[in-house]
């Protein structure tokens, strides 16, 4: 079977249906054992991130199922004295935000037919919340050469970088993925703009 890497090396513009399907393919074979240990290796080359260790302010997100593990890195930053914030799913697929306190802040939340999420309980912040962040972390399934990110194709994380980009802010953008989730290039839109740095386990790579 074809790796999703070695595809998208290959096309200039390869259909982001199919990557999305390759990667997501390539996930869902993982370990749980592979999954814990490539989360306890992100954490600590996360943590290594100077625009992760004099931020006040992180913008996260809870890992569920085989993607990158960040629940490790959410404790790390809390322990630190960082305000974390976590998303909430809205309706319109827009994300409000709420503090992370530790695990048992967070519940699990299903959106209608969708994979169930682990939110954070409590108090709401708004959308606009995300302004504050000194560092966003954000999901993918891959980012290519450039630093364009490929994401689930929801549309929630567009939202938040079009809201920092209207608001004049500029948090560091940093996205967590697997080794082989670092590729040539994917697809981009006019729209789409490049983030800072990637974080596997095996190192950092940055882009700017």
């Amino acid at each position: 079977m074809e790796s999703p890497v070695s595809h998208a090396g290959r096309q200039p513009e390869p259909d982001k249906r199919m990557l999305r399907r390759g990667f997501l393919s390539v996930r869902n074979g993982l370990t749980a054992d592979d999954v814990r240990e490539a989360a306890a290796s992100l954490a600590a080359r996360a943590l290594e991130l100077p625009e992760l260790a004099h931020a006040g302010t992180v913008a996260a997100y809870v890992s569920v199922g085989s993607e990158p593990g960040t629940l490790a890195l959410l404790d790390a930053l809390h322990a630190r004295g960082v305000r974390v914030l976590l998303p909430v799913l809205m309706a319109d697929n827009d994300l409000d935000w709420g503090t992370y306190s530790g695990a048992d802040s967070l519940e699990r939340v299903r959106h209608g037919g969708k994979m169930a999420l682990l939110e954070p309980a409590g108090a709401r912040s708004g959308p606009e919340a995300v302004q504050d962040a000194d560092a966003v972390l954000l999901p993918g399934l891959a980012v290519d050469a450039r630093g364009m990110r490929l994401g689930r194709g929801g549309g929630s994380y567009d939202r938040v970088l079009a809201r920092l980009e209207r608001s004049g802010s500029h948090p560091a953008l940093v996205v967590l993925l697997y080794d082989t989730e670092v590729v040539e290039r994917v697809p981009a839109e006019a729209h789409d703009r490049p983030v800072h740095a990637v974080v596997t386990p095996s190192g950092v790579r940055r882009f700017r």
